[in-house]
């Protein structure tokens, strides 16, 4: 079973939160801290999802969310934007960059996974 996901953060706390909330329900997570990097690990192997942060150094996740969707390799893998971006047209402008997915930040410990999965259901197993 495909366990991987890649997990684009740049705020080290947030990262340690995640993952430890993924790992604590069986995931093995890939992490990346800034776009460049997520681009570059997406390519290397078939993650079972792709979290994204939007504001982020360099590229922002809606740059790196179109990186991500030009890989054909990476076509059915769901990418979830996880952001503190709120406002009217963010979620929007999140989906039409390539994400299936959009989580407020910040995350509920007791909802995260079991909200990701959804989305995760729909991609390869």
């Amino acid at each position: 079973m495909n366990n991987k996901i890649l997990l684009i953060e740049d705020n080290e706390q947030n990262r340690y939160l995640a993952t430890f909330l993924l790992e604590k329900n069986g995931y093995s997570v890939v992490p990346a801290s800034d776009g460049a990097a997520g681009i570059e690990l997406g390519s290397s192997f078939q993650p079972k999802g792709i979290l994204l942060d939007i504001q982020l150094p360099g590229l922002d996740g809606y740059e790196v969310a179109r990186a991500l969707r030009r890989n054909a390799s990476l076509n059915d893998v769901p990418i979830i934007a996880v952001t503190s971006y709120a406002m009217a047209g963010d979620r929007e402008k999140a989906m039409a960059a390539g994400c299936d997915g959009y989580i407020e930040k910040p995350i509920d410990p007791e909802t995260f996974v079991s909200e990701i999965e959804k989305f995760f259901r729909r991609g390869p197993s």
